[in-house]
């Protein structure tokens, strides 16, 4: 049941802790605040949250400084809900250990979605496969011990790159992975042509799910961050 997680809220503005707050204990979390980063990190090491949710703009510390502090000793998840927009705040935020990042303003559903989809993939293993044979999310079906991906029961001719793509994405759905990460993990090294080459695999593997642009219907494209495959928590 959801109500054994306890999650932390950093944030400053309190109208918006407390609207989050909110939102969590009716849905069956327990919630803490902080209202600056001294009083979060204090409750981050005495409460042992199972998921922090946090600002980047606090009052006497950067929100990244805070990440790099729970990353010393803790892999729970962070989603960081900021008013930065910028692709160079994302793309440092998740670089540096968060798992997902939610602007502001943002909705209810949203925000418990991305909660269930953090909680579910530290429950995996911080997103190992290990356990797991297969990922469906509406009529898309990847069966990993098959290495086959059949959507509307049709099988999606997939090369074996575009193939692990796809997989490397439904293992961390509903997280964003940013270019440099899934660039690692699917080739090993990174060179002046690694984003343009995972662009145009990316761009043949949504139009082979007949994806249009501008859809999100499977995979979604954080301009100037990188990719992440829709989670079914999310639908």
């Amino acid at each position: 049941m959801s109500s054994k997680y306890k999650i932390l809220i950093v944030e400053d503005d309190t109208n918006i802790s407390n609207f989050v707050k909110t939102i969590l204990s009716t849905n069956g979390y327990q919630a803490l605040a902080a209202k600056n980063g001294k009083n979060g990190e204090m409750m981050f090491h005495s409460h042992c949250p199972d998921l922090l949710i946090l600002d980047l703009g606090l009052p006497d510390t950067d929100g990244i400084d805070f990440i790099k502090m729970v990353r010393e000793t803790s892999d729970m998840p962070i989603i960081v809900l900021s008013a930065r927009t910028g692709e160079r705040d994302k793309v440092e935020a998740l670089d540096f250990g968060a798992n997902d990042y939610v602007t502001k303003p943002f909705g209810t559903d949203e925000l418990l979605a991305r909660v269930r989809v953090a909680l579910r993939n530290n429950r995996q293993g911080n997103g190992d496969k290990a356990g797991m044979n297969q990922f469906t999310m509406k009529d898309l079906f990847i069966d990993y011990d098959e290495r086959k991906v059949t959507l509307e029961e049709t099988e999606v001719k997939l090369t074996q790159t575009e193939y692990n793509i796809v997989q490397l994405l439904s293992i961390y759905a509903g997280r964003v992975l940013t270019y440099s990460e899934i660039i690692k993990k699917i080739w090993g090294y990174s060179d002046s042509g690694s984003i343009k080459k995972l662009q145009v695999n990316m761009a043949n593997i949504r139009k082979k799910l007949g994806e249009k642009p501008g859809e999100n219907q499977y995979i979604a494209n954080e301009l100037g961050v990188g990719y992440r495959m829709i989670a079914p928590e999310e639908r």
